[in-house]
């Protein structure tokens, strides 16, 4: 069959591209050779905070006599978790399907490979069928990464190692868990299962956890956790996993850790391969296709977007970034900006970040202004967070007072920090944003207290 686009991918990028393609009147079809929603849907985004409010309910009733709220007999059931954890995930794929199908685009699921190019199109295999598409959008996606480390594959193949896949599904928590990375998806992991008293261990390459993420921040996140009991090994390489073990190195010494699961959690690496993008001539830097700020990549017709083009690895980056190859597909004019990408670590407090951090800013030689103020100014935070020692901070350019960026660890601040986004995207300045008027008692309101603390 013919269309006017063929997506490779039905994941947050690829389904909803597909939906607004087909909404403007395109002939589409979305090939998915898992299962749609891709891996934020079934096995990151949505399962993993399925989770992660079980464990808060949890933790909040646990630590609840300073609140004035005490319980006996305490339980949290890990099976009846991951039971709605499923539940929540097979609603939500089949609201992705039955929006695809309400909207017209044709689904096959099947491994999609692009054989090559005719007069009419891009000619792509799904099994025995071949199906040409005028344009093509490339949104397969990510993979976790594997590295090299001997035993690693063998742990993998044996079930003893894990990855952020099957570790959602795990029949029983683990006594003690062992996770290699410590960045979001193996700090909300662990997160989770040290609040339902795994014993929990984070080995981390770099010298702090949160990768990019504000320094002050994520140390301040590290030491909330320490006191929950969580241990961080930082500047420690692995360099081998056996059952129930992992080594590593730190400081020239050989150690171990013992372990009942293993979490591999170092990152992710775009799934560009069995695609058949050689067939056609897409350009590739490290396995991720190149595209620029339309989301066309070097060949003609053919677009890219999320993970596969390893920019920026998040479902909500992947979703605009599907709109802004639709739009120009249609012929809109739409780029796309990577300025004002959110990002959140979900964890117990939360630790969301966007724009410029301290570190960005001087690396870029912008003279800026910073505001940095306790979450206690805000009553919201005070009256829900006894004891609490989250941090907020705001940058401002201190010529032009535009916001260049803003990150906070506290509860909600995966909700207030799209405040702060738009306020990054639309490059406004202090002035624009002291008319805006925040809900009383909100946490975000800690924006506006640090807008009025900028110099004149």
């Amino acid at each position: 069959m013919k269309f006017d686009l063929i997506v490779l991918g039905g994941g947050p990028a690829g389904y909803n591209a597909s939906e607004k393609a087909a909404h403007a009147g395109l002939s589409v079809l979305c090939i998915e050779k898992n299962s749609l929603g891709g891996v934020c849907l079934n096995e990151g985004c949505i399962p993993t905070k399925t989770l992660l409010y079980s464990a808060k309910l949890y933790d909040g009733v646990a630590h609840g006599d300073k609140y004035g709220v005490t319980a006996e007999n305490l339980t949290l059931d890990h099976k009846k978790v991951v039971a709605r954890k499923n539940k929540v995930v097979k609603l939500l794929v089949g609201g992705v399907k039955s929006t695809l199908k309400a909207k017209g685009v044709t689904v096959i699921m099947g491994e999609g490979k692009i054989m090559g190019k005719n007069d009419e199109g891009f000619i792509v295999k799904v099994g025995e069928e071949e199906h040409i598409g005028a344009k093509l959008l490339i949104a397969a996606g990510s993979v976790a990464a594997v590295p090299p480390i001997p035993g690693l594959k063998e742990g993998l193949a044996a079930g003893y190692v894990v990855t952020n896949r099957e570790i959602l599904s795990l029949d029983e928590k683990p006594e003690k868990l062992v996770v290699i990375g410590g960045g979001v998806i193996g700090l909300e992991m662990a997160s989770y299962f040290n609040s339902i008293g795994t014993e929990v261990n984070i080995v981390e390459m770099l010298d702090h956890i949160g990768g990019a993420n504000d320094a002050e921040l994520t140390s301040l996140l590290q030491k909330n956790y320490e006191r929950k009991g969580m241990k961080f090994i930082l500047g420690a390489k692995v360099t081998e996993v056996k059952e129930n073990e992992v080594v590593y190195e730190l400081n020239g010494e050989i150690k171990s850790l013992v372990a009942d699961k293993i979490l591999l959690s170092i990152g992710r690496r775009a799934a560009s391969q069995e695609l058949g993008l050689e067939n056609i001539g897409v350009e590739m830097n490290r396995g991720a296709v190149v595209t620029d700020e339309k989301m066309r990549t070097n060949v003609e017709n053919v677009y890219a977007a999320g993970d596969i083009n390893g920019k920026s690895m998040l479902a909500h980056t992947a979703y605009r970034e599907g709109e802004v190859a639709v739009n120009n597909i249609l012929g809109k004019d739409d780029t796309m900006n990577y300025n004002a990408v959110p990002s959140v670590i979900y964890t117990n407090p939360e630790l969301a970040s966007v724009g410029e951090t301290e570190a960005t800013a001087k690396e870029k030689g912008i003279d800026y202004e910073l505001v940095k103020l306790p979450m206690r100014y805000s009553g919201r935070y005070l009256a829900e967070n006894e004891g609490g020692d989250g941090v907020f901070k705001l940058l401002v350019d201190k010529k032009s007072k535009v916001v260049l960026g803003v990150q906070a660890l506290s509860n909600y601040a995966s909700e207030f920090i799209v405040t702060a986004a738009t306020f990054v995207e639309k490059k406004m300045t202090v002035e624009d944003v002291k008319t805006v008027i925040f809900p009383h008692p909100t946490v975000g309101e800690i924006i506006r207290e640090a807008i009025f603390q900028c110099e004149e």
